[in-house]
């Protein structure tokens, strides 16, 4: 079946009605964004930031009209916050509006524990840490998900060695299955070369979407690959999911720790448990002679960790395996089991293992 035009897409969107102004949301300037290849729609809807709540409703029925087109296997709408967007009706009533993201139903309920693992700032290697954490808990015999939650720069698909597109059943997506994992990222999704360029981008819409309207099957645990910051991401999801604690992955600089104290500091404040700090990178070991060297300095974090009272839950060392076997899409826990660094990911998923067990 020949796939529809991007042209017959607008037409369709044309037939739903923008509650805000009652014109189509074609006319009413809606659509910021409008994407269609091999089947798949990417699309935004221009909304106001304090119109998310109440725009959920049309951005289900969009997605689903969008879906019900000639050729067309999945479509993804985000919403996307924009300052031109047109003005919303007059508000009746009062109290929280529907955009509070603590007022609507919870994501993930069905998951056994899900754990963020986050970063004050880019560039510490938290995918690493998320991806092998994962496989490692997987080997445990426990069914985990992983969830890739950096929008604008998803690194799974790399780190897994997956190329593939997630299929569609019943208008889910399924989860890719593979090192032991269900996993989903919006890099499954989008070409690797296309630039995640939204203007004052919902990221939560997006986020949403990837918790919603997967098929995870039951997990114990999900593992979720927070972007780096502590901004709306970080803030939303903690309102959204109830979460079972937060690892926060840095290196040994000062700089890299004064960000990771930030990212503490938030999730004590949303009331998100922190189960501890990894310190990654913490020290090179020579393939050749063995000899250790503390490039970035070293025990930082583990000082970082006393001083905040919370748990100290290891050092990954840096090591050529940890990124060639990133960049190949085989995790190190399964590539070299018996590396320095795939036996302290062991070591940092006994450590979480545990702390879940002490809930």
């Amino acid at each position: 079946m020949p796939q529809a035009t991007p042209e017959q897409l607008r037409a369709a969107l044309a037939t739903l009605t923008d509650p805000a102004s009652g014109r189509d949301l074609v006319s009413a300037g809606r659509i910021d964004s409008l994407q269609v290849k091999d089947g798949l729609v990417q699309m935004a809807l221009r909304v106001r930031r304090e119109e998310a709540g109440s725009m959920e409703t049309l951005r289900r029925t969009a997605e689903a009209l969008l879906a019900r087109q000639p050729g067309i296997r999945n479509a993804t709408v985000i919403l996307t916050a924009h300052r031109d967007a047109p003005a919303p009706p007059p508000a009746h009533g009062h109290g929280h509006g529907h955009g509070d993201p603590r007022q609507q139903p919870k994501l993930l309920a069905d998951i056994g524990a899900v754990i963020a693992i986050a970063s004050g700032k880019g560039g510490v290697g938290k995918s690493t840490v998320a991806t092998n954490l994962a496989v490692a808990l997987a080997g445990r015999g426990l069914s985990v998900g992983l969830l890739d939650a950096d929008i604008y720069g998803p690194s799974l698909p790399q780190m897994l060695g997956v190329t593939r597109r997630p299929e569609v059943r019943d208008e889910k997506m399924l989860p890719i299955a593979v090192w032991g994992l269900q996993a989903m990222s919006i890099g499954f999704i989008i070409d690797p070369d296309t630039a995640m360029i939204w203007r004052g981008p919902m990221v939560m819409g997006a986020l949403q979407q990837l918790m919603e309207q997967v098929a995870w099957d039951k997990c114990d645990v999900m593992v979720i690959d927070l972007p780096p910051g502590t901004g709306d991401a970080q803030l939303t999801l903690a309102q959204r999911v109830d979460l079972a604690g937060a690892v926060i992955v840095s290196t040994p600089q000062d700089v890299a720790l004064a960000d990771a104290r930030r990212g503490v500091r938030m999730f004590e404040k949303v009331g998100v448990k922190i189960l501890g700090l990894v310190e990654n990178m913490s020290y090179f070991c020579c393939p050749a002679c063995g000899h250790r060297a503390e490039i970035f300095g070293h025990g930082g974090a583990r000082a970082e960790a006393a001083r905040l009272g919370v748990r100290f839950l290891g050092e990954i060392p840096l090591l050529a395996g940890v990124r060639e076997s990133g960049d190949a899409g085989t995790p190190i826990v399964i590539s070299a089991p018996d590396s320095p660094a795939a036996q302290a990911f062991q070591t940092l998923a006994d450590e979480v293992h545990t702390s879940l067990a002490q809930r």
